[in-house]
């Protein structure tokens, strides 16, 4: 069994706060640790569950907060940005299952550190009209690939949000949303416990593989910065429904391909580095 793993950093267990997430932040240095304790739970469960190969890819922000040197050395780190995939790099039809490690809720949901992709700069994501963040997007992209995603952890707004789109994906909450950057948190030990657990139960299960479709899906991004829409129509098959709304349509991956352009391209012109 081949198993892929998504970490970000916002539904890590403990954060709560910019300064926790983001490198100039006084408490980041600590969130690395945390993350990356999180996810080595989840490898650990990988492993027992039956998985012979995990892939973990650095999924938030500058993409390499993840720590090598605690990391479970049994797993292979995809470190860095850009990626053409992002959130996703490295994910391919061979790999049996997605297990996504601290994500948080879309843009709009009272969740802990909720946004979409780029903070303060997307507003709003609707693929084929409907609401979408992170979670929604890697779910349409991993199926596919014909992969099914078997677990996801975060607070609980985020994993409310994984079940609206699969309900058969495990989620374990690990902290319990009170306002954006407040939580009920989940004692270290028991969420890492709970992680590890769920993550071996959740790959023992036996899950349907997601019907591939080379269909064109609608995806329609809200931006902050109309000077971003104005841009964006540049890119063949991109156009612009007022100041601040772009659409194309694509097959996935294809789109999610395309959407990470959209994110380098509005970081060129905001000069606001995207966190994830």
């Amino acid at each position: 069994m081949k198993v892929y793993l998504s970490a970000d950093m916002e539904g890590i267990t403990g954060l709560v706060d910019a300064e926790d997430v983001q490198p100039a932040g006084r408490d980041y240095e600590r969130g690395r640790v945390l993350m990356t304790e999180d996810v080595n739970a989840a490898v650990r469960g990988a492993f027992a569950g039956g998985a012979s190969t995990v892939l973990v890819n650095d999924a938030h922000g500058p993409m390499r907060n993840l720590l090598p040197d605690l990391l479970d050395p049994r797993v292979t780190l995809i470190k860095g940005r850009p990626k053409p995939m992002g959130m996703i790099e490295g994910l391919t039809p061979e790999y049996d299952a997605v297990v996504c490690v601290g994500f948080h809720a879309r843009a709009g949901i009272l969740g802990v550190l909720s946004h979409s992709f780029m903070g303060h700069e997307i507003e709003d994501i609707w693929l084929d009209d409907r609401p979408v963040g992170e979670i929604g997007l890697l779910h349409a992209t991993a199926a596919a690939y014909g992969v099914p995603v078997a677990l996801l952890t975060g607070d609980d707004a985020a994993c409310a949000e994984m079940t609206g789109w699969d309900s058969s994906v495990a989620t374990v909450p690990v902290k319990f949303a009170k306002d954006r950057f407040a939580a009920q948190l989940v004692p270290v030990a028991e969420a890492r416990a709970a992680i590890e657990t769920s993550t071996q139960a959740a790959l023992r299960v036996q899950r349907t593989t997601p019907t591939v479709s080379r269909s064109a899906h609608r995806l329609a991004v809200r931006w902050q910065n109309a000077s971003v829409a104005s841009h964006l129509p540049a890119i063949p098959g991109v156009s612009r429904t007022d100041d601040r709304t772009v659409v194309v349509e694509a097959p996935m991956p294809d789109l999610y391909r395309l959407f990470n352009l959209f994110l380098r391209v509005a970081t060129a012109i905001t000069s606001n580095p995207p966190y994830c």
